[in-house]
């Protein structure tokens, strides 16, 4: 008997050693993926902003803490930093919006809800630089839009040319690409919403508003958490619509942080600098992020929503 247990347990024993090996494999590739293009260059940027380097020369130079006075003095950095905060605030309320109504027309479809969740979302998987370019085109002097405007009005706006019009196409354009993932998203959240609790509140008199306010939100507290705090990185790292449709332009009402790092580091050939923006950047998300999770959290908290 002690030794057909000595037997299975070392059995059992090699099983597990034999399902350890075999999760190390599965995961290599995804480990090798993220050592290559995530670890090491992190590494390799944050030695970067210690030194001054411009891309060409065989060895850079060391310069210490030169390269964080000038970034936090800089007055480009600041308004880069204002700018993306700018972007954040009209960004976020109305994706906010936007796929909380794209979520709740698909949840109450009778038939094809996948075919309109799928549609929703095909924007999301489009190109950034060909979507940029198509609107870049629409919104142009010549394009159809401006076209129409001045055969009707005699006059038409200079969508790109002008600062609160940039900006708010941008956003326009970010909140249209993001709305169908995360209405997905809260498509999950409602789906989980038990059908008994809509029945106790229409027993109780809850109309559809008062449901909505009273039961809806608050049980989608979770996926409304997730969905915030992933829109504020996406508004703290945004970079490729601004620099296809306006290159941070006009009068840098649109030179987000993205775009300050880029111009510094492959313009102006000053990777070290620009490694110590894109180092800024991350605290500062970072530290946005932590504090928008705590007031959440406490709202959520103050409500019984969490």
């Amino acid at each position: 008997m002690i030794g057909a247990h000595k037997v299975n347990r070392g059995g059992r024993e090699r099983g597990a050693v034999k399902r350890e090996i075999q999760g190390w494999l599965f995961s290599s590739p995804y480990l090798v993926f993220t050592i290559i293009f995530f670890l090491i260059p992190l590494v390799y940027s944050i030695y970067l902003v210690f030194q001054d380097w411009n891309l060409i020369s065989p060895t850079p130079v060391f310069v210490g803490l030169a390269n964080f006075k000038e970034a936090l003095a800089s007055s480009r950095v600041w308004a880069a930093f204002w700018v993306s905060y700018k972007f954040m605030l009209g960004f976020i309320p109305l994706v906010l919006v936007a796929s909380i109504c794209l979520a709740l027309v698909v949840h109450h479809l009778p038939r094809w809800k996948s075919l309109f969740a799928v549609a929703f979302f095909l924007p999301y998987l489009a190109s950034g630089v060909v979507s940029s370019l198509v609107v870049k085109g629409v919104l142009s002097y010549s394009g159809p839009l401006n076209a129409f405007l001045r055969a009707t009005f005699g006059n038409s706006p200079d969508w790109l040319g002008n600062p609160t019009l940039a900006m708010g196409v941008i956003i326009a354009m970010v909140v249209w690409k993001m709305a169908g993932y995360y209405a997905l998203i809260f498509l999950s959240g409602l789906q989980g919403i038990p059908i008994e609790i809509y029945e106790a509140a229409a027993i109780d008199g809850a109309g559809p508003w008062k449901a909505f306010w009273r039961v809806t939100l608050p049980m989608l507290y979770p996926a409304f958490y997730t969905v915030l705090i992933l829109a504020v990185g996406i508004a703290l790292s945004i970079f490729t619509e601004p620099y296809t449709l306006t290159h941070g332009g006009p009068e840098m009402a649109t030179q987000t942080w993205q775009l300050e790092i880029y111009y510094q580091a492959f313009d102006q050939f000053r990777s070290g600098y620009g490694a110590t923006v894109a180092l800024l950047n991350a605290v500062v998300t970072l530290i946005t992020i932590l504090v928008i999770r705590r007031i959440v959290e406490a709202w959520g908290h103050q409500n019984g929503w969490n």
